[in-house]
């Protein structure tokens, strides 16, 4: 029971229908009992279609490189713990989200510097955008690390980061921190040493687990097992299926990064794809429920979203909100990478798309 100071300071919500002073004065007096009428609140709690908080917006690359290697300058990696730019989504600013259900950002490693290990339970991918040597060690697998590998950070695994190349490594962070919020089942550690021990051979799990066979005994799990998913091995396939398969009409040649145990998702969370689209290529308009963010690794086209453009190349970073109808086209050869949430909204049964 509140306090009777906390309930005289309690004030009712003005509702259309308080102009009425009889149902004004039922709305006050409800307040002050931490109620509210349903029937004013209805339509917006279940609208007829998805209506998203979040806006389209994109990152060119070229324009937000020069304040990445600015940060480098300001402070160590040891300081930040993690040196990021967080891409905010300019609907939801001052939130750390770039949709309502995933953060984003630019992570900056410079030469000879090193990001500790800890752990957490939000789980995270890297897309890495520029530089090349930088590695990641997972739970003891070692990965060195190129442009447009795709690693993942599954919930609780320890992690961390340092970069034994000449040159700093840039690449995109996308973490279900949001939705971990949102649960209020946030939890995080640091490991007692900086550098984790390495007990596996490097790129261990994708010789392990990426040729099609599983060792006996292997215990699955909801995550994938890969640490990398190497650009250099992925890529040809596109080239593959253009040569031999249907192209989509909305989303080009496209595959999915696949969990090996199952065959689904390679992250309980987060799903993501890669995309060939063919030079002149022109989709057709498509939406689905999940926000996505992509990013271009080759190429350049447009991206057009309920009418607004959106030019991209090499390294941008662009988010189209849920529901929002979009359509690509390319104006060369292009591959762009793409990540949702749509393992979450098809676990629920609640994914959608309009073709």
């Amino acid at each position: 029971m509140a306090t009777a100071t906390a309930v005289t300071d309690k004030k009712a919500k003005i509702y259309e229908g308080s102009k009425d002073p009889k149902r004004a004065a039922f709305y006050e007096k409800i307040s002050q009992r931490d109620m509210a009428p349903l029937w004013e609140v209805l339509k917006d709690l279940v609208a007829k279609s998805p209506k998203s908080i979040a806006a389209p917006a994109i990152w060119h690359f070229d324009e937000v490189r020069p304040m990445v290697e600015e940060a480098g300058g300001l402070l160590t990696a040891e300081e930040a713990e993690r040196r990021v730019l967080v891409l905010e989504n300019p609907a939801l600013r001052g939130q750390s989200r770039i949709t309502p259900s995933l953060y984003a950002g630019l992570q900056l490693i410079l030469p000879g510097e090193i990001a500790g290990a800890h752990r957490h339970t939000a789980g995270a991918i890297r897309l890495i955008l520029d530089g090349d040597g930088a590695y990641t060690q997972v739970d003891g697998e070692k990965t060195l690390m190129k442009y447009g590998d795709f690693v993942l950070t599954p919930s609780w695994t320890a992690h961390d980061h340092g970069n034994e190349s000449k040159k700093p490594m840039i690449w995109l962070d996308v973490l279900d921190v949001p939705t971990i919020n949102f649960f209020e089942t946030a939890f995080a550690e640091h490991l007692d040493s900086a550098v984790q021990n390495t007990k596996y051979t490097d790129n261990d799990s994708l010789w392990r687990y990426g040729s099609g066979v599983l060792p006996d005994g292997t215990n699955t799990k909801k995550e994938s097992p890969i640490i990398n998913y190497a650009y250099e091995r992925v890529r040809p396939i596109l080239d593959r299926m253009a040569k031999t398969d249907d192209i989509n009409p909305y989303h080009g040649f496209r595959l999915r990064y696949a969990n090996p145990f199952n065959g689904g998702w390679s992250t309980p969370t987060m799903g993501a794809h890669l995309s060939l689209l063919p030079k002149g290529f022109k989709g057709q308009p498509y939406r689905s429920t999940d926000g996505t963010i992509f990013a271009c690794l080759e190429g350049k086209g447009q991206t057009t979203i309920d009418g607004e453009v959106f030019e991209w190349g090499p390294r941008d970073v662009f988010v189209i909100p849920s529901w929002k109808q979009y359509s690509h086209k390319a104006d060369d050869q292009s591959v762009l990478f793409s990540i949702s949430d749509r393992p979450m909204q098809e676990s629920l049964g609640i994914w959608r798309e309009l073709n």
